[in-house]
């Protein structure tokens, strides 16, 4: 039976392997982690649980499919909660906009700060509708390594004026300064910047009031655990901490990888699920890649970076919401300071989790886990993360403590944090980016990094930095794209194991 190696144990690399296995390929998964869920890992401390990575669920029907691909029910594997509200927007005045729930209740809480806005707001919807119908429904799962794919594209995309930027598209709807903001955020969330993100991820408006936002009982981590019982039911073998060095190649054919402790493992199929930039500057040899994916990979921009501090208090919060996004007193100054700076802005805007707003697993009785995140520049800015780490820890537990968690310094009982620096070391993301190359025009589609390599037949690509983007929508589809490319195993399956 044909082999398929897949390097990488992230959403996508999981998603590929389930999708390869359903095609007969007997599969190997490799990750240097200690577990599976790439940046999706968890951690423990001091009796406090935190997911480190994603935490919000949209588009349930992409994890269900993996499972129904095998005759599984996820709901036999995993919980799936929705939430209401999806998000509390906190503004530095202290007013709130609570986003979510049905279409009349975003409309209600949108008219308590610009009646005119509530219309502004269909209309919004309404045209995100029909960037979703094309940027989701159609091209989502579409292979762009043909030049000629992207060609067809152009007048639809002209048609959605998606040559406006995310920003420009939610001010042409919606005039309140603070709403503008909040729908505008969006981007972040898959590591742009709406000042500069086209405006084709606007559909994200769209695909969360189609199926709301929910979060996995027990976490993102619990939703990897489901995935790992059932590849271990299919008779996939997991390896963890195993880090691919090489990406060997006979020919024009990618055969197999070599391991960081000189093994060789051979395969028929390599399913890259490493950051591309990464890939290409170390694991792949030059000679073997496209002058194209060379040139990408010298000047594809990064998105930023993540501060993300995790934290554990002896008492509960109620009044906070599952997710809050604090928003500083800077909008655009400080996004750009962000994306476009050298060094580390004075102020910030932050994203807080409280997973125990819905599951209490994550912290002893009468506790509350949480984590913050900051965005903050990536390392191509020159910030040395050993000094700027722990002030910025301390401003951050600072500004909760006054704006959102009254007394956070007595009652915090366990914290550390990770920096830009974790990112490139523990994921071997280039640049410490969180979410590898942003997500600009000039850098989606076919301009992104293809997930037919670039370089030797054989050779695959999912993830954050393919098509069709970040956030778990995006990796899980990249795996729908190469599940397009990759044929049948050349034996048919045998059963998989009960």
């Amino acid at each position: 039976m044909s082999q398929a190696l897949v390097v990488g144990g992230g959403f996508g690399g999981i998603a590929s392997a389930i999708r390869l296995r359903a095609k007969g390929y007997e599969v190997q998964i490799l990750d240097r982690c200690n577990r599976l869920g790439g940046r999706a890992q968890v951690f423990e401390q001091d009796g406090f649980k935190f997911d480190a990575g994603p935490t919000v669920i949209t588009a349930p029907f992409l994890f269900d499919e993996l499972f129904t691909l095998h005759g599984r029910r996820r709901q036999d594997y995993v919980e799936f909660r929705p939430l209401d509200p999806w998000y509390r927007f906190q503004f530095s005045d202290g007013d709130k906009f609570d986003y979510g729930g049905e279409m009349e209740d975003t409309e209600a809480e949108i008219s308590r700060f610009n009646t005119d806005d509530v219309n502004g707001y269909r209309r919004l919807v309404a045209h995100s509708e029909k960037i979703f119908n094309v940027g989701f429904t159609e091209l989502s799962d579409r292979p762009f390594h043909n030049i000629i794919t992207m060609v067809a594209q152009i007048p639809a995309l002209l048609r959605l004026k998606c040559y406006r930027t995310v920003w420009q598209m939610v001010c042409a709807y919606l005039q309140d300064p603070k709403l503008r903001q909040a729908f505008s955020i969006q981007p972040l969330l898959v590591g742009g910047n709406p000042f500069d993100t086209t405006s084709i991820y606007g559909l994200i408006h769209f695909l969360e009031r189609r199926w709301g936002i929910h979060f996995a009982m027990g976490g993102t981590g619990a939703l990897v655990d489901a995935y790992r019982r059932l590849m271990e039911e299919l008779g996939i073998v997991i390896r963890l901490n195993t880090t691919v060095e090489e990406i060997l190649v006979e020919g024009n054919r990618a055969c197999g990888v070599l391991l960081e402790g000189g093994e060789k493992i051979s395969g028929d199929l390599i399913i890259s699920n490493v950051d591309p930039k990464h890939l290409y500057s170390n694991m792949l040899d030059h000679s073997k890649q496209s002058w194209i994916v060379r040139r990408k990979t010298q000047q594809h921009a990064l998105s930023m970076g993540l501060f993300v501090l995790f934290f554990g208090t002896d008492k509960e919060y109620p009044e906070i919401a599952h997710h809050t996004i604090w928003l500083g007193k800077r909008y655009r100054e400080l996004l750009d300071e962000i994306f476009h700076g050298s060094t580390l802005p004075k102020d910030f805007s932050l994203y807080l989790h409280r997973p125990t707003a819905t599951d209490s697993s994550f912290a002893p009785e009468g506790c509350d886990s949480f984590y913050v995140l900051a965005p903050v520049p990536n390392l191509r800015a020159d910030i040395d993360w050993d000094t700027q780490g722990p002030i910025l820890r301390k401003r951050i537990i600072e500004t909760l403590s006054q704006q959102m968690l009254p007394g956070l310094e007595q009652h915090l009982v366990t914290d550390f944090y990770m920096t830009p620096e974790d990112f490139a070391n523990d994921y071997l993301s280039v640049g410490g980016a969180g979410f590898s190359v942003t997500p600009l025009f000039t850098q989606s589609a076919w301009f992104r990094y293809h997930n037919k390599a670039e370089g030797p037949d054989n050779l695959y690509l999912v993830g954050a930095g393919t098509h069709p983007g970040a956030g778990l929508p995006g990796v899980v589809s990249s795996a729908k794209v190469i599940d397009r490319l990759i044929p049948e195993a050349a034996i048919s399956p045998v059963a998989a194991p009960a």
